[in-house]
């Protein structure tokens, strides 16, 4: 019988088990991986001297790398907090808290990182000065502090304190009881126990993590105001997407909060990432925080709402993440503060934040906006506290809160709206359904839970299944339409409005999720503008796969020119477009003399569009200001290069070597990229860059990209993995 169990759990996720060392290894750690774990069995419910608690690891191997393909690859915050809570680690006489503490494998820097974003993701803000600074005045900075150290027990402690750690170097090292693991390359390990052996493979090549959970395919009609339920789980939750909602506006979607798998969820509903105005945050726990990285990989900045404390928390918590300045967000948010206790006005749409008393710095929402009948309201109420825990927080005797504030908040939790989402989780940090029993809303929905309702629950509120919608005015607009012609006007910014109408006045059709579009090879009648969800762009010859979202035009050249798709483009959901005949866009561009600077543009958004950095995300706006700015460059072979730090550069043809004491170390091929380091990240390589051959690549200047989200996102993941695969083969 083999010693070693090896279960591989999804992309990216394995469970190593060896029952003689009492060790069980979580071998990758992505968002949701607590629910893949549930999911395959692997967590289970046991009981023990009449006390319930679940199986699971009680060890993480850390990926070498922070990020691949985009995501996070080191979510560890929910896994710990199952291990503590859900498995009774840290539960004072608990029948399973007598093994040891959480463990951590990983580099030292992952474990750095692990343990930063841990103390941030268990507490936020860490004292009174931190809550100051984001102009909280000192009396309410007392009673902040008070709430964080009731939910903490009385006392703020290091990771340090409640998690073991193991530091990967080279070397064969010993886990635990006999057990060993050695670390054979760039998120590669070998794991051994007595005579036994096995292999473990963190990384991803071309592939992404899975989401757990199957959520079909819907279609939403744009309304002037309404809610889109796009979550109502939490963590633990196997079979739902974390409590969060979608609001839409005059034509426009705001995310509230952005939790795991948020791209999945987005897509399910027929939503491009580009038709995304802005997210409003209520807290930086991972099931509201870990899809901001998604957010962060759009071809614009999105808004970022939040009163300044709520950001601060995130940004220090994202910054520990990924180990960067906090002030970096700021490059791929737009940044929105909001004040307390006011509304503010976002593009018409009135919010209202108030502090929610939680163990890290959170906020709750009222939203409201004029329609037919008046103000029409909604308020999205996570992660709050029940009354029971926050009268306790009066009673308590070090740590007190004012009964007035109790009544406060309270107060603040009984607003009367229209519809009301409210967290009814239970236990010391989430909120209680019987809470709101007697509450005079219009609707009330129990959310962020992770069992059935009971039958009392279910007389107090009501549910709200993924997909559907509550429409609080109706829209009577046709804003697919409307956004069809902002994108021609500003696609060519020279033509008249009147013009334009030639192009938006054409049908608009529908795609049925996992439809082909247009089909590599073959010929098409028509072009498209996609005007929502979300398009998969495929090319047989080579493993490019690019999601696009809207805002895309579809066959535009090779419909001009009568020749068939250089791509297949196929929908990824449902998919609105604008039909428009060859004929009559031929004829829309030579009457205004566009021909040649189409024809001058779309070679070099061809070139890109094949090219992983370039490749999806980017509007056409985007596109054609990049192109214009491209210069091309020819280099002979055996040349040394000398990068500026003002460029990055995309190799067009031919290859290039890095050199490292006269070694070669990689290859760089068509599309490849290099130059991020001195162009974005202040270093200096001690590798040089050699043409093997007669080369051509474009060089791009910084301040072009500087403000494309996904393509800083891109630069910043790659000279991640660079560095620390170039350290690896220097070894």
């Amino acid at each position: 019988m083999n010693k070693i169990l090896k279960v591989p759990v999804s992309i990216g996720l394995f469970w190593i088990n060896i029952a003689e060392a009492d060790l069980r290894i979580m071998c990758g750690c992505p968002a949701d991986s607590v629910k893949y774990l549930i999911k395959t069995g692997l967590i289970a419910p046991i009981e023990k001297d009449g006390v319930r608690f679940e199986t699971g690891p009680n060890a993480i191997l850390l990926s070498d790398v922070m990020l691949q393909n985009g995501h996070f690859s080191n979510l560890s915050e929910f896994p710990i907090l199952h291990m503590l809570y859900k498995q009774g680690h840290i539960i004072p006489n608990h029948p399973n808290n007598f093994t040891h503490k959480p463990l951590l494998i990983g580099t030292e820097a992952q474990i750095q990182a692990q343990m930063k974003y841990l103390y941030r993701g268990n507490y936020g803000l860490i004292s009174k000065a931190e809550i100051m600074e984001c102009g909280i005045d000192e009396e309410w900075a007392d009673i902040m502090m008070s709430i964080k150290l009731n939910f903490a027990f009385g006392e703020i402690k290091k990771s340090e304190e409640i998690i073991d750690t193991l530091t990967l170097e080279y070397e064969k090292i010993e886990i635990r009881k006999g057990v060993f693991i050695k670390h054979l390359g760039l998120n590669q390990f070998e794991i051994s126990y007595q005579d036994e052996q096995v292999s473990v493979d963190l990384n991803l090549g071309n592939q992404v993590y899975e989401s757990p959970y199957f959520l079909g395919y819907h279609q939403i009609k744009r309304e002037y105001f309404g809610v889109i339920h796009s979550g109502e789980g939490n963590g633990w939750d196997q079979n739902r997407p974390c409590m969060s909602s979608i609001l839409m506006f005059q034509g426009r979607f705001y995310l509230l909060d952005a939790g795991p798998n948020i791209l999945y969820s987005l897509t399910a509903l027929g939503i491009g990432i580009n038709e995304i105005e802005g997210v409003f945050h209520t807290h930086a726990h991972d099931d509201h925080f870990a899809g901001l990285t998604s957010l962060m990989r759009t071809g614009h900045k999105l808004k970022y709402f939040a009163p300044k404390l709520i950001r601060h928390s995130t940004e220090k918590k994202l910054s520990a993440l990924l180990s960067i300045d906090s002030n970096d967000i700021h490059h791929y948010f737009d940044i929105h503060d909001l004040e307390f206790n006011t509304w503010n006005e976002v593009l018409g749409l009135e919010v209202k934040p108030f502090y929610s008393p939680h163990s890290v710095d959170t906020c709750i929402y009222i939203f409201r906006a004029m329609g037919q009948d008046g103000y029409r309201s909604y308020a999205h109420f996570a992660d709050i506290v029940s009354f029971n825990v926050l009268q306790n927080m009066v009673d308590h005797s070090t740590t007190a809160i004012s009964q007035s504030y109790a009544y406060q908040v309270k107060r603040e939790y009984e607003t009367v709206v229209d519809v009301k989402k409210i967290d009814a989780a239970g236990g010391m940090i989430h909120g209680e359904a019987a809470d709101f029993k007697c509450d005079k809303s219009g609707k009330i929905i129990l959310s962020h839970t992770d069992v059935e309702l009971s039958t009392e629950q279910m007389e107090i509120g009501s549910g709200s299944p993924f997909g559907t919608v509550d429409v609080l005015a109706s829209g009577y607009q046709n804003y697919e339409r409307r956004f069809a012609h902002e994108l021609f006007c500003a696609y060519f910014p020279e033509i008249e409005h009147y013009k334009i109408n030639m192009l938006t006045n054409h049908p608009i059709v529908q795609f049925n999720p996992e439809n082909i579009i247009l089909k590599e090879a073959e010929p098409h009648e028509y072009v498209y503008l996609i005007l929502t969800g979300t398009v998969t762009l495929l090319q047989s010859n080579s493993s490019i796969k690019h999601q696009l979202s809207a805002g895309i035009l579809l066959g535009e050249l090779s419909g001009l020119c009568q020749l068939p798709s250089i791509h297949t483009y196929r929908a990824a959901s449902f998919v609105y477009a604008i039909k428009i005949s060859n004929d009559l866009y031929r004829h829309f561009v030579e009457e205004n003399n566009l021909s040649e600077r189409i024809d001058k543009l779309y070679q070099i958004r061809a070139f890109l569009q094949g090219s992983w950095l370039f490749g999806e995300g980017l509007p056409y706006l985007k596109q054609n200001k990049l192109a214009s700015s491209m210069t091309l460059r020819q280099i002979d072979q055996g040349t040394i290069l000398t990068l500026e730090h003002s460029k990055i550069y995309i190799l067009l043809t031919g290859t290039l070597q890095y050199i490292k004491n006269n070694e070669v170390i990689g290859v760089l091929k068509k599309g490849d990229f290099f130059g991020e380091e001195q162009a974005f990240f202040g270093g200096k390589t001690n590798s040089q860059i050699k043409t093997d051959e007669l080369a051509c690549f474009y060089e791009i200047p910084k301040q072009v990209l500087e403000d494309i989200p996904i393509v800083r996102w891109k630069l910043f993941e790659t000279h991640e993995y660079r560095k620390k695969n170039l350290a690896y083969n220097s070894i």
